[in-house]
């Protein structure tokens, strides 16, 4: 059976709930909804376990610290043999509008802790899915703005997107990253002003 490896970055612990850093756990924490998957507390991480029409999907939410998430993430791969080209890593990302997303099969981190310490370790050759959280914060500001939380208006935006990105994950097990990609990254910009959802944007399980 195929296995693969989706990860979701953000930071453990009640006080980072909710924040704009851990946009990974919440897109993460839908997916794991929509699929009737419940999250465990393992080494490294919270970990729950899916399958899409016979492929076997582990779900992480590293509870490393958002600067050390290669450990979470080098050790899974390696616990449960699995391809690095079957891993996803789903990220915040303040280059992008709250709300847009790209799909990317590998790549620079960008800036971000987290990518960059999953780079450290095992490379730049996986694929990523950056989630916008926009970057409406001063000069010297970019950390509490990523560590504050989202307003509810932001939530309004972000929630059907996120929705969106649960359909991504799906496709990325069911079809691969380059269909993916081209089929979801014209979708990336978010719809101004209607925000209705978009015929053909989810995927169809025969």
């Amino acid at each position: 059976m195929d296995k693969y490896l989706i990860v979701g970055l953000g930071n453990p612990g009640d006080d980072y709930a909710g924040t704009r850093h851990n946009t990974g756990y919440m897109v993460l924490d839908a997916f794991a909804k929509a699929s009737n998957a419940v999250f465990s507390d393992r080494r490294y991480g919270f970990v729950a376990e899916t399958s899409l029409k016979g492929r076997k999907v582990f779900l992480l939410k590293p509870t490393t610290y958002m600067n050390l998430s290669g450990n979470a993430v080098r050790y899974w791969l390696q616990q449960e043999n699995i391809d690095q080209q079957r891993l996803l890593v789903i990220s915040d990302d303040v280059a992008l509008p709250l709300g847009d997303f790209r799909l990317k099969a590998s790549g620079s981190n960008g800036g971000h802790n987290g990518l960059g310490h999953i780079q450290q370790l095992i490379g730049q050759q996986y694929a990523r899915l950056r989630m916008g959280i926009g970057a409406d914060f001063p000069h010297g500001g970019q950390i509490d703005w990523v560590l504050g939380r989202f307003t509810e208006d932001e939530l309004t935006v972000l929630q059907p997107r996120i929705e969106l990105l649960t359909d991504i994950i799906k496709s990325f097990v069911l079809a691969g990253i380059d269909i993916t990609m081209n089929q979801y990254n014209r979708l990336g910009k978010k719809p101004t002003p209607d925000p209705s959802p978009r015929e053909g944007s989810r995927i169809v399980e025969a």
